[in-house]
């Protein structure tokens, strides 16, 4: 009875241990995350705050969590601005028409990959992989891109980086975890065509995958501007990012004007780079809720059951 008393009082003192050590342990990493949570937060709310502020406040640093008298003057200046508006017009279609050609290439690459009988797919496998290691270069690529007659083209966007190797593997884990062989073979026992099977079976089972691969693919085609800087000249071609950069980091708009109106135009600069920042990130917002159940499947898929 001793022997079982001391047992059970040690069990439970081991149990009130790890209690304190979880509670220790789950106080640290809340106090981490508000930490992190600020750090990341601020930023947001501190540019959301001055896109909304005077211009003289803003020039003068007086906002510094909440509004400092609040104007629309900056979106105003914004959407007034027929270049900004276009590259807005631009950035859209890019995001649009690349996503869909970046998913749909995607699937009819990592399809045939997740198949078993398709003959040489680990050579393929092998290959495709081997470009997320080494790359053909900017110059090689860019006379590739000019061969091909895309420059200052809207296909110099689309095109030469439809396809992202870690997406393909994405996508390929996917569709060997999550659908069955046994759906191809019934499907060809009723006489199901392969492209009637892709469209009628595989697609509306892969909708996980296909948010997941249309927000990457997204995100990544309304970010770009590196691609538009190389290969575009004329700014009716001009995407908002590159737009943005030219705004943010060149500075340009302030022209030759008397000391005064320098002053307004530097502090309307000033202000319309909060709100240009905010008019990029808002569809990347908006767009991210409606698909995020989505994006956490089919990257667990993907990461945990690969």
């Amino acid at each position: 009875m001793n022997a079982l008393r001391s047992s059970s009082g040690s069990r439970r003192s081991v149990r009130i241990k790890e209690s304190l050590g979880d509670r220790i342990f789950l106080t640290v990493t809340y106090i981490l995350l508000t930490l992190v949570l600020i750090a990341v937060l601020y930023p947001l709310i501190y540019i959301v705050s001055s896109s909304l502020s005077s211009p003289s406040a803003v020039s003068a640093g007086k906002v510094w969590l909440w509004p400092v008298d609040v104007s629309f003057a900056g979106y105003e200046a914004v959407f007034r601005n027929g270049q900004v508006l276009t590259g807005y017009a631009n950035s859209l279609f890019y995001t649009v028409a690349g996503t869909f050609i970046s998913v749909s290439l995607t699937i009819m690459v990592a399809y045939p990959l997740s198949k078993k009988s398709f003959f040489g797919r680990t050579p393929l496998m092998v290959f495709i992989t081997f470009t997320m290691l080494f790359s053909g270069g900017l110059i090689p690529t860019y006379l590739v891109v000019k061969s091909m007659g895309m420059i200052d083209t809207r296909w110099a966007l689309l095109i030469p980086n439809a396809v992202w190797v870690w997406q393909v593997i994405i996508a390929r884990t996917f569709f060997q975890t999550s659908i069955p062989d046994e759906l191809s073979e019934a499907a060809d026992i009723d006489g199901c065509s392969d492209i009637r099977y892709i469209f009628s079976v595989v697609l509306p089972l892969a909708k996980p995958i296909i948010a997941v691969l249309s927000l990457m693919y997204a995100v990544g085609q309304w970010n770009a501007y590196f691609d538009a800087l190389i290969y575009l000249k004329s700014q009716s071609l001009y995407p908002l990012q590159l737009i943005l950069r030219s705004i943010l980091i060149l500075g340009s708009g302030t022209g030759n004007m008397d000391a005064g109106e320098m002053v307004k135009q530097q502090q309307m600069a000033e202000l319309m780079k909060y709100s240009l920042i905010v008019v990029a990130s808002l569809p990347v917002l908006v767009i991210y809720p409606f698909v995020q159940r989505y994006f956490v499947q089919g990257m667990l898929i993907g990461s945990v059951k690969g």
